[in-house]
């Protein structure tokens, strides 16, 4: 069985899939980063050869804030920041997609599109209040599984507003609105529109946001925040079947398209998972920048450096 493989890492979780060259997702892995993107790649590839024990790898991309860490330690043929990788993704799974909506863990984005091209992008990572942990920390605060919190907010039966700008000032309004009676229902229902608000108004703020609409990432699996969204812009929402990798499928494509016909793949193959990876960092000081170059070493040998703008650390590596 030929396939490529899409690495996404990202601060909370990485994802790993491999994909055919039909577009068919065989195999895909969401794995909490933990803090440790180099383990978290490793037991992605380990749990994938499980998975897919005769597979033949033909390409391998990599996306994410790790994309640079993962793209050193398995050989990747193609090495995209996250806008690239889910616009190829949504477009493979509903062509002619003119906006997307990404919402992760710890940051969420807008991505524009039209005629098949990107022409614009907006990223939230200041504030917490348009991102996933913020409905995680307001699940656990009212004793609701995170996993059960959209379908809690579609039972209810009355608006309860709450501020949403900011995540503290949330907090303290949700918790306001318990104190006033309010039922779990329409709080849970409150916070998804709250969180719909303060992503439009600050990431999709001053944007077009045309149909077709696609939301991905892992708060799509929320059916209380697409219900919301539709609500807020009359819009259909479409989520994709693998809504929580789409970064991963997209790097896949990548990598795929990067492999020129008759080449072959840069991947190292599967036996990286039996040698030792470690990293380092440090600040240089050779200039008013202040750079933090980032080295990734096998055993005792530098295998690559990045974070320097003038390129003084990393062109010592070949």
């Amino acid at each position: 069985m030929r396939c490529s493989i899409g690495i996404d890492v990202g601060s909370v979780s990485t994802n790993v899939v491999a994909v055919a060259a039909d577009g068919q997702v065989l195999a895909n892995l969401y794995l909490p980063t933990g803090g440790r993107p180099v383990e978290a790649v490793r037991s992605g590839l380990l749990s994938l050869r499980e998975q897919l024990p005769k597979v033949e790898v033909t390409a391998v991309g990599t996306t994410g804030s790790g994309r640079h860490l993962a793209g050193v330690i398995v050989g990747a043929d193609a090495v995209k920041n996250e806008i690239t990788a889910h616009a190829v993704a949504a477009l493979q799974q509903v062509p002619g997609v003119r906006t997307i909506l990404e919402i992760g863990g710890q940051d969420s984005k807008i991505i524009i599109l039209r005629d098949g091209v990107v022409t614009d992008f907006a990223m939230n990572t200041v504030c917490a209040a348009g991102t996933g942990s913020f409905l995680d920390r307001q699940a656990a605060r009212l004793g609701v599984p995170i996993q059960e919190f959209g379908a809690l907010a579609l039972q209810s039966s009355s608006s309860v507003r709450i501020a949403g700008r900011c995540a503290v000032f949330a907090e303290s309004d949700m918790i306001h609105k318990q104190q006033m009676g309010h039922t779990v229902e329409d709080i849970a229902w409150g916070l998804c529109r709250a969180l719909v608000r303060n992503y439009l108004n600050n990431v999709g703020k001053g944007k077009e946001i045309l149909s077709p609409v696609v939301f991905q990432g892992g708060v799509a699996a929320n059916r209380g925040i697409v219900r919301a969204f539709e609500e807020a812009l009359g819009i259909e929402i479409a989520v994709p079947e693998f809504h929580a990798v789409m970064g991963a499928i997209g790097a896949a494509r990548l990598g795929r398209d990067a492999v020129a016909p008759g080449s072959t793949t840069r991947f190292r193959g599967f036996g990286v998972l039996d040698r030792s990876f470690a990293t380092r960092g440090h600040e240089c000081r050779g200039c008013p920048n202040a750079c933090e170059v980032v080295e990734i070493l096998e055993g005792d040998q530098i295998m690559a450096r990045w974070g320097d703008r003038c390129g003084k650390w990393s062109s010592q590596i070949a």
